[in-house]
């Protein structure tokens, strides 16, 4: 077994033998052998490290769609990859068996940098997810594996949160090229009662990622009844994203299901995600869909000047496509943001489990 305990730059010492994490806003104060909330780094030897480099939850080669992402190479296989841990404590986890796991049971393989990179290039995949659990928190191990992505032309893909401090946020969406943050809310009491966060950190990263990086971005949120879905809530999100981001940034409004300690909360009604959509394409948003429910017009795309249909999209599997190579509406030349091929990606739905060992 290869060594996980990786030294980190983010922290300083502090009174009493302590020292303090500085990679996220939770800026966790730790004590000889303590490990912060997000559990994977810990202070060991008066030094801030990451214990979990080099192991992974599992792999799997999915659809871009699935992270979602429905600007980004459409059509294209991703190697999905995560660890265990998180630095939010969300009480609707929908992963929460890897983001809440304490135990190293769930790291089942040692994936170097380079392996994941190499059986990403062998696999033909188009970029590298990071997810599963939120990469900020194995930031250096994120950082090392999208360098060596680099080197066989692979994409890097970070899914999270964006609860990410300042300076770390720079060096981590430095080796990005798209991400999908989760705006869980819009509502401080709301991050701070149901995710033991805060909403400001969240919106900072989302002001960084649109207005100093190229790091193409698409935003989701999970609707939860009764907590994040009212009208004056998707009105104000959805207003605030396209005077601070643009109306280029497409969202997804995502169903939630009972989950982790949320399990009295009825699932979303589709009805709800339409509703969010509508709202969201009201007040500018270019581009907004539905998720987690089948809804074939919610996941399509179309123009917004024209109302063409772009992308035709059924649960992942591409139908129609009317762009022409240089990413402009057939019917009326409007450009659609986003990355794109001349011709859409052929992975479709597929979900194809791997273990590393087989490919390196």
């Amino acid at each position: 077994m290869q060594p996980t305990v990786f030294p980190t730059r983010y922290w300083h010492s502090i009174k009493d033998n302590h020292v303090q994490c500085n990679l996220c806003p939770r800026a966790c104060r730790l004590k000889e052998g303590q490990r912060g909330l997000c559990f994977v780094r810990a202070n060991q030897g008066q030094q801030i490290v990451l214990t979990t480099y080099g192991r992974s939850s599992g792999f799997c080669v999915d659809p871009i769609e699935k992270k979602p992402l429905n600007h980004f190479y459409p059509g294209s296989s991703v190697l999905s990859f995560g660890t265990t841990g998180c630095n939010l404590a969300c009480k609707f986890c929908q992963n929460w068996d890897i983001s809440k796991s304490q135990a190293m049971e769930k790291l089942l393989d040692y994936a170097s940098p380079e392996a994941i990179a190499k059986t990403a290039h062998k696999l033909d995949c188009q970029s590298v997810a990071y997810t599963y659990n939120d990469p900020v928190i194995f930031h250096e191990y994120a950082i090392d594996v999208a360098r060596a992505c680099r080197e066989y032309g692979i994409q890097s893909v970070a899914v999270t949160a964006g609860y990410i401090s300042d300076e770390p946020r720079v060096e981590f969406f430095k080796y990005m090229n798209a991400a999908n943050v989760d705006l869980k809310a819009f509502d401080e009491k709301f991050y701070y009662k149901l995710t033991g966060g805060h909403l400001q950190p969240v919106l900072d990263t989302l002001r960084y990622l649109r207005q100093k990086t190229d790091v193409w971005l698409e935003l989701t949120t999970l609707l939860i009844p009764g907590e994040n879905d009212s009208e004056q809530e998707l009105e104000a999100m959805t207003q605030w994203v396209v005077e601070n981001l643009g109306p280029d940034v497409p969202m997804h409004f995502t169903a939630f299901h009972p989950a982790w300690k949320m399990l009295n909360k009825p699932a979303t009604p589709p009805k709800t995600l339409t509703k969010a959509r509508h709202i969201a394409l009201k007040n500018g948003v270019h581009y907004a869909y539905t998720g987690n429910v089948y809804d074939a017009e919610g996941e399509s795309t179309y123009c917004h000047h024209c109302g063409q249909l772009l992308i035709e999209r059924n649960w992942f599997v591409l139908g129609q496509w009317n762009l022409t190579a240089t990413g402009q509406c057939n019917q009326c030349g409007t450009y659609c943001a986003g990355m794109f091929f001349e011709q859409a990606g052929t992975w479709g739905a597929k979900r194809l489990p791997i273990r590393l060992q087989d490919f390196v």
